[in-house]
């Protein structure tokens, strides 16, 4: 904790320890979590930087730089890569997905496949999850099971991206696009129309056109093997409430070549990546002179594309999604506190960061523990990250 940083700052640094201890001694001293790293900052200047717990199951703490599957984190990363395409008129939100992905064109609607479209999809209900696609893991209708039978869920596919679309295209939609908000493989989707616009493999884009310029050197979508050994565990809570290894970094299923890189949920990266992603946005599109979006664009994207300026709680048919419902909107990758207009995501494996653009604050947390709904303590760090602030912008 650095407290002068954080009197600085205008923050309370000693409730911002008390938050740290907090999380340490209620889900890592237990074991509730394996381990947890926290960084939050304001005005750019990291004000809390800790961490605690084994990194993994053989004993080795964690380490400063450790690599975490960030799961659906990968989202806000291809929202970014998908509006570089729209500032250089690659692409517009209201194309419709089928002008780029034709196998999308025309594709029934509802469990029996008789129903029909009421209009296109468009490239904006990818991004905002209005697009009528859906997750295997929501487990409520006919069509989520036919995504399970596929593996459509899979973090690393068995098929190309091709392969990928083709199966999803093999399937009706749960809605037509535009009337309810659903998580989904949306995302995943809109990974491939960056592949297709650009001719270059999501790795390759996200490497040449956001990390390098953002000296984002350790985030991607394999394992190098000069890495391994920063990789963490994974673990995964049963319906007994015990934990078991899902994943081990040693020996990590990331390791493994890919046919697809899934924009929904594919990337490892590590705290200070991750946060130097986020400072890109807060700051407008712009890290250390580099800028990748205009201000404009980064402010359009945490705004609420809700039709009808609603909130999740009135449009989401979704059992399972990584942001709470009511009071909450969708913007083009993010989901915003229509209160606070914090924008926030989190992935399966219980990460986390959100950015408050009035207060001019980050915070990123990282852990390994699947899944990510099992405890509070995602609304327990915002909150308790707010209540620390003493001068408020």
């Amino acid at each position: 904790m650095d407290v002068a940083a954080a009197r600085t700052a205008g923050m309370d640094a000693g409730k911002l320890q008390a938050l740290a201890d907090f999380v340490h001694e209620t889900y890592v001293a237990p074991g509730k979590l394996p381990h947890m790293q926290l960084l939050v900052s304001r005005d750019d200047q990291p004000i809390v930087s800790v961490r605690s717990g084994m990194a993994r199951a053989t004993g080795e703490p964690l380490r400063e730089d450790a690599l975490y599957r960030i799961a659906s984190m990968t989202k806000p990363v291809t929202s970014v890569a998908f509006m570089m395409l729209v500032e250089q008129g690659a692409v517009a939100l209201d194309d419709p997905v089928a002008k780029v992905l034709p196998e999308f064109a025309g594709l029934p609607v509802g469990a029996d496949g008789k129903g029909r479209m009421k209009r296109p999809m468009l490239m904006v209900d990818l991004l905002r999850h209005s697009s009528g696609l859906t997750y295997g893991l929501q487990r409520q209708t006919a069509i989520d099971a036919r995504y399970r039978d596929l593996g459509l869920d899979e973090f690393q596919q068995r098929r190309s991206s091709d392969e990928f679309i083709a199966a999803l295209a093999s399937l009706p939609l749960e809605f037509s696009p535009g009337e309810r908000w659903n998580y989904s493989v949306s995302t995943d989707v809109l990974g491939v129309v960056v592949e297709r616009l650009s001719g270059l493999d999501l790795e390759r884009y996200f490497r040449e056109r956001i990390f390098d310029p953002l000296g984002m050197a350790d985030t991607f979508f394999e394992l190098p093997e000069d890495r391994v050994e920063r990789m963490t565990d994974a673990w995964q809570l049963g319906t007994d409430r015990t934990l078991s290894l899902y994943d081990r970094g040693s020996r990590s299923g990331w390791r493994r070549p890919l046919k697809l890189r899934s924009g929904g949920g594919g990337l490892l990266s590590c705290t200070t990546d991750y946060h130097r992603f986020a400072r890109m946005l807060l700051r407008g599109g712009e890290l250390d002179g580099v800028r990748l979006l205009k201000p404009e664009t980064v402010a359009a994207m945490h705004a609420n594309h809700l039709p009808g300026g609603k909130d999740l709680a009135s449009l989401s048919s979704s059992m399972f999604s990584e942001a709470d419902y009511a009071g909450v909107g969708f913007g083009l990758g993010f989901a915003i506190d229509l209160g606070t207009q914090e924008y926030y995501w989190g992935g399966v494996f219980s990460t986390f960061f959100f950015i408050d653009p009035v207060e001019r604050l980050i915070g990123i947390f990282m852990t390994q523990h699947f899944p990510s709904s099992s405890y509070p303590v995602r609304a327990e760090l915002r909150r308790g990250i707010r209540d620390a602030i003493i001068d408020h912008r």
